[in-house]
Order: C-alpha cells, then sequence, then structure tokens
C-alpha cells in the first residue's frame, strides 16, 4: 500500500501540537498556551481527534488557495496540518463512497468565524465535487444563498462586524456520485427585535443599509427612498457611517447577482425591497397624545408623509393603516369593541409590526430560496448539513434571547459529549479494545431544568403567559422560585441559599450552565415568549394589495377566524431545537469549534482571559479528557511501521512479513511496556502521548544517522558519475579534435583543387563562348538581311491596294475605341443622385454633344428616381412649387426668397378655430382649406385697406371678418379669369372675376385687389385649383401697370417705390378717379428704416 510523501504530517513542521490530545501534561493552561503559540504563527486550526478547533485570525491569510484544496483532496485527516479542508474532505468521502449521511456542526460565540467557516465547506465542496452545466448551475445556487441570506440576517455588532443574528442549518444533497444536485436550508430564531432597535454602536440588518447605499436613485425613487441614513429612525439608534471592513454598495451588487442566480424574478425583488422601505416608513411614523372625552387616552400620527409612503408601498389606504396603529378591536361577551391606544401603546403596535412583517419576510426568502435550490429527481439522495447557529452567550444583562440561545447550546454539548463518547466506543468494540469507562459531565440535569414537561422553566413560563388574570415577569419568577427552589443549577435571590449572595438582585435568576453561571433579567420574557400581534394588525396587513401579504399574515384572513392560542416562542423553538437534535443524530456528526482570540477584532492579538471563558463553555477541555481517557494516539499498523521502521534492525529497510507482526517486533526493540499500549484489528493503540513522544524524538536522532549514510552513498555515486563523465568526455574531446583536423586538411586540398579547375574550366569557357557569339552573330545578321528584303518584296506588292483602305479602318478603329473610353470613363465618374447637383465630368471636345445629351438624360432619370419618393401630397407641394417658377421665376422681385421656403397653405391653423369649425358646418363644400391668411382687402372706391381673412378652399374664395367669423364674399374659383401682380417688391395681387349676365353681387362689384404677404404661393395655388377645375391655366399678368374692373370704371394701378410711413403689408394705396398709386418699399429701403 503507497502512501503519500506527507504522511502524518502534523507530527512535523508544526508550532506546538497539532492534535490537542497529545498534550502532556492535560492541563487547561497548556491547552490555551498551545493555541497561543500555534496563533502567533499563523497556524489557526487545531485538532482535538476529529475536531478542529478554529482560532479567528481577523485577517487574510494564504489557507484557501486552489492549490490548497487539491493538497487535502481525498487525503487522511492526519497527513496535512489541521484545516478545516481536511475534516470536510473526510465527511465529504465518508458520504460519497460509505454512504453516510454527514453533518458538520460550528459554534462558537458571535465573532468567532462560525460564517466565514461555513463559506469554507461550500468553498470546498463545490470545488471537488464533478462538474457539469447542471452540476455547477446547482453549485452557483448554494454558493449565492449564503450572502442573500447574510444580507437579510447578518448585521453589525460590537462584536462582529457581519454576524449572524440567526441560526442557520443546510443539508447539502448529493447524488450517487458525489454530485451536488439540491439542498434544503433551515433557519432559527432570527434576532427581530433588531430591527426597531440597535445597541450603541451597532447597526440593522445590511441590508437597509445596502439598498439605500447601492440600488440606483430610479429605484429609491420609486421606493420613496433617500441615500441619508439619518432619515431614518429604525437606522439613526446605530453606528450613521460606513463600517470599514464592508463596502454596502459592493454587498448590494452581490445580492442582486445572488438572487438573479438563485432565481428571484424582478418582480419578487421589488416586492422584498418594498416591504423593506415600507418598515423605514413605518418606523417613522411618530404618535402624538390625545385625550378622549371619557377619560381615556388616545393618539394620533404626526407625520402623515411616512403614513402614505407606507400605506402605498403596502397597497393598502392610508385610513385603514391609521386606524390599525391607533384603535385596537377587542371582543368582549361576543360584541367587537374598537378602543383607542395610548401613545406607548401605539409604538408598541408600530415596533411589533415592523418586527413581524421583517421575521415572516425573511422566513419567506428562507423558503423562496428553497424552492429553487431543492432536489427535483426522486432518486435516492446522500446529505452532508452544515450547522452554523449562535454560541453560548453571556452579557451583563441577560434576557429572554440569551436564556434561548443558551438552551440551544445545552443541547448542542449533550449530543456532543454523548456522540464523541459513542464514536471512542464504537471505534473500541471494532477493533476488539476492551472499553473503559470514562468520567464525564452530564449536561442533562440542566437540559430537563429547562425544557421538561410541566416543571421545566419553558413550560412553566408558558403556563404563565397563558394563565388568566394579571400575570407578570415577577409572577413567573415567584412560580420559578416555588418550583425550581431545590434543584442544584437555580438559583434566586428569594431563595434563602442565595439571600446573602450580593450579586443576585432582585428581579433575576441565575442558571448554572455547563459553560458557567449566567443571571438573567425576567423583565420581557412574557412579552417575548408571547410574541403576539394584534389580530387587527394581522387583519390590516392581510387585506393590503401587496402581492405577498395574504402569504405572509395567513391569520388576518377573515373567513378563517380561529381562536386558538398562536405557540409561544419559547415552545417554537423548543420543538425547532429537537427536531434539530433529531436531523443531527440521523447523521455521523463533525465539529468545527471556533474561537474568538480578542474583542477588538484586531490581528495578532491573543486575549488569554477571553480564549479560556471560550475553551470553557465549548468544553474543548472535556473532550480531550474523554479522547485521552482511553487511548491518546491510534494509527494503522501499516502507517505506523512505515513511519517507524527504522527504528528496529529487523523492520528496515522493508518488512516482508505482516504489518501487526513488524509493529509488535518494533514495540519490543523499544522496551515500551506492555500496559502503555494495545493490538485492535488494524490499529495500534498507544495509551500515554510520551510514549509516543520518546519514538518521535529517537526517530528524529535515528534520521540523523540515515541522512550520513544516505550523504555517504550519494557523494560516492556522485564522485563516480563524475568521473565516468569526465573519462567519456576526454574520449568524446579527442575523437572530435582528431575528426575535426583531418576535415580542415582534407578541406584546404580540396580548395586548393576546386581553384585550379576553376580556373582551367573558365579559360576553356571562355574560347568557346567567343566561338558561340561570332556564330549567333553571323545567323542574326542574315536573318535581318533577309527580313529586309521580304518586307521590301511584299511592299512592292501590295502597296497600291494598302493606301485605298487601311486609313479609314484606322481611323474607325481608334474612334471606336476613343468612344468606348468616354463611355467606360463617364460611367466610373457618374455624379451624385441628387437633382440639384450641377457636376458633370469633363470629356473630350469630339463628344461634347452625345455628353450633353447624356446629361440631359441622366437628370431626367434622377430627377423621375427622385419625384418616385414623394407621397402624392408632396408631388402636389412640388407642383405648386414648380407652378410658382413657371409663373415668378425671373419676373417678380422677392420670388427667390420663397423657393426654399415651405407652402404652408393654412396660416391661420383654421382646424383648431372653434368659430370656423362651426362657420365650416354650414358649408361642407369648403371643408377642405387650401390657403388662409389676414389680408389687407383695397376699398375701391377710396384705396383704403381693411384686415380681413381670405381663405381658399378647393372650390370657393371666401373673405371672412376674422374677428366675428362672419362671410363678407364668397366667390368661386372658376370665376377668377385673371390675376395681376407687379414685378415689384410690393404684395398686391389683383384677383379679375368673370362677370355673369345674372347679376352675380360678388362679381358685379369687380375685381378684387388684396395686400397679402404669401403673394406668390396664393397666386401658385389658385392656379392649380382653376387648372383642376377647368382644365385650363388662368391669366397671370406681371407688368409695372395694371388694370382692375371696378364696377363699370376701369382704374389703372401704377407702382412707386418710395413709402416713408411704417403702415401694416408695408403698402399705402390711393385714389384718383381712374388712377390708383401703390406705395412701397425696397428691401433695402425697409432694412436702411429698421436699423
Amino acid at each position: 500500500m503507497a502512501l503519500h510523501q506527507g504522511s502524518l504530517a502534523i507530527l512535523e513542521n508544526n508550532v506546538g501540537v497539532s492534535d490537542a490530545v497529545l498534550l502532556d501534561p492535560v492541563s487547561e493552561d497548556a491547552f490555551i498556551e498551545n493555541l497561543r503559540l500555534r496563533y502567533q504563527h499563523n497556524q489557526i486550526y487545531t485538532y482535538i481527534g476529529t475536531v478542529v478547533v478554529s482560532v479567528n485570525p481577523y485577517k487574510t491569510t494564504p489557507l484557501y488557495t486552489p492549490n490548497i484544496i487539491e493538497e487535502y483532496r481525498s487525503r487522511n485527516i492526519y497527513e496535512l496540518p489541521p484545516h478545516i479542508y481536511a475534516i470536510t474532505d473526510e465527511a465529504y468521502r465518508s458520504m460519497r463512497d460509505r454512504h453516510l449521511d454527514q453533518c458538520i456542526i460550528i459554534s462558537g460565540e458571535s465573532g468567532a468565524g462560525k460564517t466565514e467557516a461555513s463559506k469554507v465547506i461550500m468553498q470546498y465542496v463545490a470545488e471537488v465535487s464533478g462538474k457539469g452545466e447542471n452540476i455547477d448551475t446547482v453549485k452557483e445556487q448554494l454558493l449565492q444563498s449564503n450572502p442573500v441570506l447574510e444580507a437579510f440576517g447578518n448585521a453589525k455588532t460590537n462584536k462582529n462586524d457581519n454576524s449572524s443574528r440567526f441560526g442557520k442549518y443546510m443539508d447539502i444533497e448529493f447524488d450517487f456520485k458525489g454530485d451536488p444536485i439540491g439542498g434544503v436550508i433551515t433557519n432559527y430564531l432570527l434576532e427581530k427585535s433588531r430591527v426597531a432597535a440597535q445597541m450603541p454602536g451597532e447597526r440593522n440588518f445590511h441590508i437597509f443599509y445596502q439598498l439605500l447605499q447601492g440600488a440606483k436613485l430610479s429605484t429609491l425613487d420609486s421606493l420613496k427612498l433617500t441615500r441619508e441614513i439619518n432619515d431614518y429612525n429604525f437606522l439613526k439608534g446605530g453606528v450613521l457611517g460606513d463600517v470599514a471592513t464592508m463596502n454596502d454598495q459592493e454587498n448590494y451588487d452581490t445580492v442582486m447577482h445572488g438572487m438573479e442566480v438563485i432565481g428571484f424574478t424582478s418582480g419578487e425583488v421589488t416586492s422584498l425591497f418594498q416591504l423593506i422601505a415600507s418598515i423605514l416608513k413605518l418606523g417613522n411614523i411618530d404618535f402624538s397624545h390625545r385625550s378622549n372625552d371619557d377619560g381615556t387616552d388616545g393618539c394620533d400620527l404626526s407625520n402623515t408623509a411616512a403614513l402614505d409612503d407606507a400605506a402605498e408601498l403596502l397597497g393598502c389606504s392610508s385610513e385603514n393603516l391609521t386606524l390599525a396603529l391607533t384603535q385596537r378591536t377587542v371582543e368582549v361577551r361576543g360584541e367587537r369593541v374598537k378602543r383607542d391606544l395610548s401613545v406607548n401603546d401605539g409604538l408598541y403596535a408600530r415596533d411589533a409590526l415592523c418586527k413581524a412583517l421583517y421575521s415572516r419576510m425573511f422566513s419567506w426568502l428562507v423558503a423562496r430560496i428553497n424552492d429553487s435550490i431543492k432536489v427535483t429527481s426522486g432518486s435516492r439522495t446522500e446529505v452532508m448539513g452544515v450547522l452554523d447557529i449562535y454560541g453560548f452567550e453571556v452579557f451583563e444583562q441577560n434576557s429572554f434571547e440569551q436564556f434561548i440561545i443558551n438552551y440551544c447550546n445545552e443541547k448542542l454539548q449533550q449530543i456532543f459529549i454523548e456522540l464523541t463518547l459513542k464514536e471512542e466506543q464504537e471505534e473500541y468494540i471494532k477493533e476488539g479494545i476492551e472499553w473503559i469507562h470514562i468520567e464525564y459531565f452530564n449536561n442533562a440535569v440542566i437540559c430537563d431544568l429547562i425544557e421538561k414537561s410541566n416543571i421545566g422553566i419553558l413550560a412553566l413560563l408558558d403556563e404563565e403567559c397563558l394563565r388568566p388574570g394579571n400575570a407578570t415577569d415577577l409572577t413567573f419568577l415567584e412560580k420559578l422560585n416555588q418550583a425550581c427552589q431545590s434543584h442544584p443549577h437555580y438559583e434566586s435571590k428569594a431563595l434563602k441559599k442565595c439571600q446573602n449572595d450580593k450579586t443576585l438582585s432582585h428581579g433575576t435568576f441565575r442558571l448554572k450552565h455547563y459553560a458557567g453561571n449566567v443571571t438573567y433579567k425576567v423583565d420581557g420574557f412574557l412579552d417575548k415568549n408571547n410574541d403576539l400581534l394584534f389580530r387587527h394588525l394581522s387583519q390590516a396587513m392581510y387585506q393590503c394589495k401587496h402581492c405577498l401579504m395574504k402569504g405572509l399574515f395567513p391569520e388576518g384572513n377573515p373567513s378563517q377566524k380561529s381562536l386558538k392560542r398562536p405557540a409561544t416562542a419559547g415552545s417554537q423553538f423548543k420543538i425547532s431545537v429537537t427536531e434539530l437534535m433529531k436531523n443531527l443524530l440521523s447523521k455521523n456528526p463533525n465539529y468545527i469549534r471556533c474561537i474568538k482570540p480578542n474583542n477588538v477584532k484586531a490581528a495578532d492579538n491573543f486575549d488569554e482571559s477571553l480564549v479560556r471563558f471560550q475553551v470553557r463553555y465549548l468544553g474543548l477541555m472535556e473532550n480531550v479528557r474523554v479522547k485521552r481517557a482511553g487511548y491518546a494516539f491510534r494509527q494503522l499498523y501499516l502507517q505506523f511501521l512505515y513511519r517507524y521502521k527504522m527504528l528496529a534492525g529487523p523492520t528496515w529497510p522493508r518488512w516482508a512479513g505482516k504489518p501487526q507482526e513488524g509493529v509488535k517486533i518494533l514495540m519490543q526493540v523499544q522496551g515500551v511496556p506492555e500496559d502503555e499500549y494495545a493490538f485492535g484489528k488494524t490499529k495500534l493503540f498507544i495509551r500515554n502521548p510520551k510514549t509516543l513522544f520518546d519514538m518521535e524524538e529517537k526517530r528524529r536522532q535515528h534520521m540523523h544517522v540515515l541522512a550520513t549514510k544516505i550523504q555517504c552513498v550519494y557523494k560516492g555515486w556522485k564522485q563516480r558519475t563524475l568521473y565516468l563523465l569526465m573519462k567519456r568526455s576526454q574520449v568524446i574531446i579527442s575523437a572530435r579534435f582528431r575528426g575535426y583536423w583531418g576535415q580542415k586538411v582534407y578541406k584546404k586540398t580540396k580548395a586548393a583543387t576546386l581553384i585550379l579547375q576553376c580556373f582551367a574550366r573558365g579559360w576553356k569557357a571562355r574560347a568557346l563562348l567567343r566561338k558561340l557569339k561570332r556564330e549567333k552573330l553571323e545567323i542574326e545578321s542574315a536573318n535581318v538581311i533577309r527580313k529586309f528584303y521580304l518586307g521590301w518584296k511584299v511592299r512592292k506588292e501590295y502597296q497600291p491596294r494598302f493606301r485605298k483602305i487601311a486609313g479609314p479602318k484606322i481611323s474607325r478603329f481608334f474612334v471606336i475605341v476613343l468612344r468606348k473610353k468616354f463611355l467606360l470613363d463617364l460611367k466610373r465618374n457618374l455624379p451624385s443622385r441628387s437633382p440639384i447637383s450641377t457636376e458633370w465630368p469633363e470629356c473630350p471636345k469630339r463628344f461634347l454633344g452625345a455628353s450633353d445629351q447624356l446629361r440631359v438624360m441622366y437628370h431626367a432619370w434622377r430627377c423621375r428616381k427622385y419625384r418616385r419618393k414623394f407621397s402624392e401630397a408632396e408631388k402636389y407641394k412640388m407642383k405648386e412649387k414648380l407652378m410658382a417658377s413657371e409663373l415668378f421665376k425671373d419676373k417678380k422681385e422677392g420670388y427667390a426668397k420663397t423657393v426654399p421656403m415651405p407652402f404652408k397653405g393654412d396660416y391661420q391653423d383654421l382646424l383648431a378655430n372653434p368659430k370656423w369649425k362651426k362657420l365650416q358646418s354650414q358649408m361642407p363644400q369648403d371643408s377642405h382649406v387650401v390657403f388662409a391668411d389676414v389680408v389687407q382687402k383695397i376699398h375701391r372706391a377710396n384705396g383704403k385697406a381693411v384686415e380681413q381673412l381670405l381663405v381658399m378652399s378647393t372650390q370657393n374664395l371666401i373673405l371672412v371678418e376674422h374677428h366675428s367669423m362672419m362671410i363678407k364674399y364668397r366667390i368661386h374659383i372658376t370665376d377668377i379669369s385673371a390675376m395681376s401682380v407687379s414685378p415689384n417688391p410690393d404684395k398686391v395681387i389683383v384677383f379679375h372675376l368673370q362677370k355673369h349676365d345674372n347679376g352675380d353681387g360678388s362679381c358685379k362689384k369687380g375685381d378684387f385687389v388684396f395686400v397679402c404677404e404669401h403673394t406668390i404661393e396664393l397666386v401658385a395655388k389658385a392656379c392649380l385649383l382653376i387648372q383642376n377645375l377647368k382644365d385650363t391655366l388662368p391669366e397671370v399678368h406681371i407688368a409695372p401697370m395694371l388694370k382692375a374692373h371696378f364696377g363699370k370704371s376701369e382704374v389703372q394701378l401704377s407702382f412707386k417705390n418710395g413709402l416713408t410711413e411704417n403702415i401694416p403689408g408695408g403698402v399705402k394705396v390711393v385714389r384718383k378717379k381712374h388712377t390708383m398709386d401703390v406705395l412701397y418699399n425696397s428691401p433695402s429701403q425697409q432694412t436702411s428704416s429698421g436699423s
């Protein structure tokens, strides 16, 4: 059987004693000194048999790298120095290979490193188990459940910056290959009182600060929160600043990532944050005193803003929440009576509601995580449990929480001793060693004092809570004094045996725990044990629209009214602890005992008194004594023989017989008394550690002798090897030199021979070359003479015919080539497809005509492509622009400025004018407005201008009084025979109307003269409408002198530049019999006048 070279390494390269079972002498001082010595050399782990004692280093140590994990993988627990990896690997392999369910129990006080130890265990299991997509997903979910639960269940305390304020037991389930496939988490006794109040220097649960510091502002706004911690009463009482050992922003991102990996939906995360925000808002609600008319005390809420925010987050009305916090419904003889709460009662109701909200939300969170990580297949699984639970607590003032926690530690200590003894007994029986009874302190008497039915402290507490009448904490203490006065582990000031004890005060009792005496103050025992939430608060929460409320407060359902009193906190915890004990007893236990070296959380600081207290309450010395009561050391025969075989001649260097016989000979040669050791079936048992240490010292001394022999043999082998190497080297060097010298002489002779050969061959080659060159020159000369002769002969024969046809053919060829080149160059250099682009590539003069035609064709093609992109409305607008261009381009001054301006048409936004809508309903034929603007209508008689609204529809030209929306004139578009404008920058337009025989009133008065800001647009639109209706364009006169018919007379309009007045429209008309003078300002004059 091959052994690792690191076998029994705990006995080497270590400071102090790695296994406390081997301490000599066995005393508490020696044990603590051994821990201190190892701690100072960064060896934070020590064994007590298979129990690991871990001292928190309060600094980062290189003990958890992948290389170290690989070192401990599949190794015997004693092969390497003590480590959590070793006990985890032992438990994992026992579960996987022997199908034994395992549990790892981590205990110690707050700040001792229990949470970190559980993380190390999870890390190791994740690394050594199998790989695969589904397996990696399960691993990641199990690992990410830690930061999520830490955020909601951990808080900064005076002893620990990341203290678990709840107990956690996780069962990790594996398949037959040892791969994790799921798990189940059970939580115990969350410290919900921390939600409403914290001790000085402590903080609330981490999630409150992580949410405020890490969430986006948009998220905080939706939750009605701000980043200021001072804004919330529930957070003011603790540490307001950041904690040096943690970053709330980074931890928030880690929690969000963990929730995403576990499978939380965005809606579930939002629901959780809404509950957290509502707790903060409820904590900001203040109560003011109010005296009722009947003489009773009442209260009012003074911070309604926080109340409204909390109600909105919970999904209920502010009125219902106000009533729930200020009134209480009581049933008296079947009738429901409402009574007001006092300020103290209101504060109690608010805090109770917040604590219940957080506690039930935490339980829902654990259930949700279990739903994601549970095993879905029905196959058989193996289980490894990890228990991370509170340590023994002793404060200056100990209350109900410490009583419950210490009760749990009593139970754990009870099964720890029982299972340790059981393990020892089973190993002795298995190896055939006579069992020796071990005396130990049995703390079952303390457990019975606390949990025994009817007469235990928990039973008496429940009885007092259920008793009708005026039950108080002091009446509970009196009952305890009566029931437990004769118990040796119970003390109280009221008992005769303790009346002179000045350390006991009234209202307290003392229990003698296995870890020491603890004095409990009974103040608050009944309230904390009842843990009651007013029924009307539960009903109010059940009625909230928040998606989690009905599940968190099922007792608030009116249809399921029950008068049964809920179980007390003590009885619930007793049941949970009983189930936990059954679960642990069904598995093979492994222990990690965590110790906090100091209270200041500093590295390299070992407080001996603090460590001594923890060693006592963890029962570590009892564990050492149990291990030492029989045989202190045991080891497999083969491993023991492998280590100590050099101490006896018959067993060195190798033993061919049975290992047990070799060990017998070894022990006889060493002269060890027979009563100091015993032979089991597979192991050797040594009673006294001194025997083992003596053998280890002899082995160390003998190793020097062996090392000297090894050095002798090695040095001789090394020198002989060096001699043989030098001899072979000399032979090789000689052979190489002779070969080198022969090669050098040969190469010199060969080089000289080659030179002579080169000169001889060169002389012959040059002579031959001269001869060949002469022959080649003669042949080339003959060919040239023959070529010229044949050419002369052919030219002489074909010369007459060649001159007639060769010229035209060559010319046509060159023309075709140039034409092709022109077209190919044009293809490569075509300009942009924009219709307004004027670029065109240059071309030879020969093809100017073709280039111009191609340019026109290309421009027409790209214009057509451009027009095809237009919608019908855009096409019509382009027609209007085209019409304006055809009518006014280079004919009217100011046209160029209108080209880039779009034609809006309706400049008065008539469709939004209610008066126009009413008027339009009376004339449906004019529903589509083409043009609308306020114009200056020129009076025919005196030339005065009047503002009126000109509307042009698809059928009529309408003149409207724009203030009253009364129609003045309606002229059909087809009645417009012509339009006249001047080439000047004035804005005058004349509409010439046809005269009808029926004497139409609108046409009878004659033509209309208007001053319009959009003259060009109006004329263009009118022309298109008339063309659409009459299929012919109307006449448009552009002349410096215009004529207009007013009734039966004809008037001539003349235009003059030189208006000095500032008149609306910039035009002034003066009527003189048969003439109208139109005075206007040129653009240059308008600019100068404006400046």
